[in-house]
């Protein structure tokens, strides 16, 4: 009749150690699946103020900015002079401080700028086709190459292409 018994049974037959092992697992209690919550009015709120282009664009330019005076002081940190074997130690100093600053500087007003473009494309392409998907990252990124390029190009057009000087082609991103 050993067949007949029961699966529960068995496990008591063991010591009720195979049934204890399987309920709880060295004292931790079951996760509970916690109530669907409905955001507050000032989560909505804050919601439609973040969903603001220019609000989006400002925090993205303040932060490239941040980052960009980041690794400004650690590249501008690794220049050596050239004169090194001639320079004190004091105007090694110097120097490299200096070139810090004029880094950090630059690479801080690129940044800033990079994702202040960026930010801003993406936000009012994702706005007027009114989808977020890829499309509107590939677009801000052609829009931001072309803002932060575009200072030193001369541009003429050539059998109904546009070039820059040097006869070389451009990107379809700037074409169009």
């Amino acid at each position: 009749m050993a067949s007949n018994e029961n699966p529960g049974s068995e496990s008591n037959n063991n010591g009720g150690a195979a049934s204890s092992s399987s309920t709880s697992k060295d004292g931790e209690t079951p996760t509970q699946i916690q109530p669907f919550r409905m955001p507050t009015i000032e989560e909505f709120r804050a919601q439609d103020v973040w969903n603001n282009c220019a609000v989006r664009s400002v925090a993205s330019g303040v932060m490239g900015g941040g980052l960009g005076l980041f690794m400004g002081l650690f590249l501008g940190a690794l220049d050596n002079p050239i004169m090194q074997d001639e320079m004190t130690g004091r105007q090694q100093f110097i120097y490299t401080a200096k070139q810090m600053g004029r880094r950090s500087w630059s690479s801080c007003k690129a940044f800033a700028i990079m994702g202040l473009v960026f930010s801003a494309a993406e936000c009012v392409t994702e706005k007027a086709r009114a989808k977020h998907d890829t499309t509107n990252t590939v677009v801000a990124g052609c829009v931001t190459g072309g803002t932060m390029s575009a200072k030193g190009w001369k541009w003429r057009r050539v059998d109904g292409v546009y070039t820059v000087k040097g006869g070389k082609r451009c990107s379809p991103c700037l074409v169009g």
